[in-house]
């Protein structure tokens, strides 16, 4: 039987798609018509042709480390695509203004990228740590018989359109991360996870909001230093090409010495601010083996300052000519503290030393092959007693700089008092001070230390921290107290003082 269809059968067929139109639009609830709206396009899009799917991991496989694309998608979803998402995640982080949107795992949402509509999904799986026979798992986040949640952005698109989601897309979604990045950048301070011998993290560091106020106005260092570091610093973070050209990583390694108190913690502050660097703080001593150095080197980002405070106590880099000196006595040292313990604390004690980084380990952090897949970064080591340093940490090419932070000088005092005291070259700012007495008595603290008193920065400022609130001449008044009470103390110490000489 045929079906004849003339002009009349076509009007009565739109009459009746507009009947039911109408009463679509009249009987069902809304909601119910946006989910028929979505069964349909469903249905239209199973038509249109095969998918290209591209997986977007959390952590890279080969190296455990973090993948940027996945941030970048995450960051660029969170500015872009989320605000009709039916499901969000919000963080603020701390001292951020707003909250930060992120896709919550198992959710889709939608983008468009010049006419062509894609699908983004959030997916987690969990990825199990294999045998004795497995080799290294950087997915496994919880060390022995544990496992780990890999995360995963999957992007969905029509095939035929895979140059444009490959050679355009991509890039567009880096390209805006990266402006976001840099319009509301929240510099981190990161510190190292403790790991054991044998954990697998795929996580090293953990992070939080950076705010530390040092700049290098602030310091109380001498001004020549001061700039002179300044001048250096700017200058490596404008060579890019010069680096490129000679065949050098672009890093610098800096060595900061002196008694403690002199600054050298915020100096490190004050780099950073500079810079506008994010800051790793690297503890050694919970570093178990040379090869997770190597992974937390790798894990960090470019831009950045790498720390190593205390290097001399952290672990044993001294010189090795005196180690070999000194090795049977060491040696029988060590012996003698493992007899002591009981079998199965000599054993883990053993085993643990096996397992330590070494200096060979260290050196290879700061100049190694390793040390140039990241990017812009300066690696600064701070230490009371260079002299105990290994000479092969030191060389050119590790350690660019060796700064000395020494005593509180007459210059680094104007910087104190002005930072405290608000006491600056054109005067006192406190109404109540008598600026005769404010100089005079500046004028005799800074001759005590041209003189030779010994007194560190932080030493000062915790003598003005106390008489907060007492004014600038008090404050100074006992500052005058203190440098006397020094040099008096160090004169009675000198060889060759007698009694009288004291009692005077």
């Amino acid at each position: 039987m045929e079906m004849v269809l003339d002009w009349r059968s076509v009007g009565s067929l739109i009459a009746t798609v507009m009947v039911f139109r109408t009463a679509v639009r009249d009987f069902l609830p809304p909601e119910v018509e946006i989910y028929l709206r979505r069964f349909l396009a469903w249905i239209a899009a199973a038509f249109r042709g095969p998918k290209g799917t591209i997986l977007i991991d959390e952590t890279d496989g080969a190296s455990g480390g973090a993948n940027d694309l996945y941030d970048a998608a995450q960051l660029y979803l969170g500015a872009r695509c989320l605000a009709t998402a039916p499901t969000v995640r919000l963080h603020k982080p701390r001292q951020a203004q707003r909250p930060v949107a992120t896709l919550p795992d198992s959710h889709t949402t939608h983008d468009a990228f010049q006419g062509v509509r894609v699908k983004w999904a959030s997916t987690a799986r969990t990825v199990e740590r294999g045998g004795s026979g497995a080799g290294f798992n950087p997915y496994n986040i919880y060390g022995r018989g544990g496992g780990g949640d890999q995360r995963s952005l999957e992007l969905q698109f029509p095939r035929q359109h895979r140059d444009l989601i490959h050679n355009h897309y991509i890039p567009h979604i880096i390209d805006e991360a990266t402006k976001m990045r840099l319009k509301s950048r929240e510099r981190r301070l990161y510190t190292n996870r403790a790991a054991a011998p044998g954990d697998d993290h795929h996580r090293f560091w953990t992070s939080h909001a950076f705010s530390h106020p040092s700049t290098f106005d602030t310091l109380a260092v001498d001004p020549a230093l001061r700039e002179e570091i300044r001048t250096d610093l700017l200058r490596f973070a404008a060579r890019q090409e010069h680096y490129a050209r000679v065949g050098r990583a672009w890093k610098r390694g800096y060595l900061l010495h002196g008694p403690p108190g002199t600054g050298k913690t915020s100096l490190v502050a004050a780099i950073a601010n500079l810079l506008e660097f994010d800051v790793y703080d690297l503890e050694l001593t919970t570093v178990p083996t040379n090869s997770h150095l190597r992974r937390l080197l790798v894990s960090t980002t470019p831009k950045s300052v790498v720390v190593v405070e205390d290097i001399d106590c952290s672990l044993d880099l001294s010189d090795r000519n005196n180690k070999k000196k000194g090795g049977t006595n060491a040696t029988d040292e060590v012996t003698a503290q493992l007899a002591m313990l009981s079998p199965a604390a000599a054993a883990a004690m053993a085993a643990v030393g096996r397992e330590s980084i070494s200096l060979s380990g260290v050196l290879n952090f700061v100049d190694g092959l390793w040390s140039s897949c990241v990017g812009e970064r300066l690696m600064v080591f701070t230490t009371n007693h260079p002299e105990r340093l290994d000479p092969a940490l030191l060389r050119p090419g590790r350690m660019d700089r060796k700064i000395e932070l020494g005593y509180c000088s007459p210059a680094a005092l104007r910087v104190l008092a002005r930072n405290y005291l608000d006491v600056g070259d054109e005067g006192c700012e406190d109404a109540d001070a008598d600026p005769d007495t404010v100089n005079n008595l500046m004028a005799e603290a800074g001759g005590l230390l041209a003189a030779g008193v010994r007194i560190t920065p932080a030493d000062i400022a915790e003598v003005f921290m106390g008489c907060d609130g007492a004014g600038a001449a008090a404050a100074l008044r006992k500052l005058v107290d203190e440098l006397r009470n020094r040099r008096d103390t160090a004169a009675a110490k000198a060889p060759g003082a007698s009694t009288e000489d004291t009692a005077d």
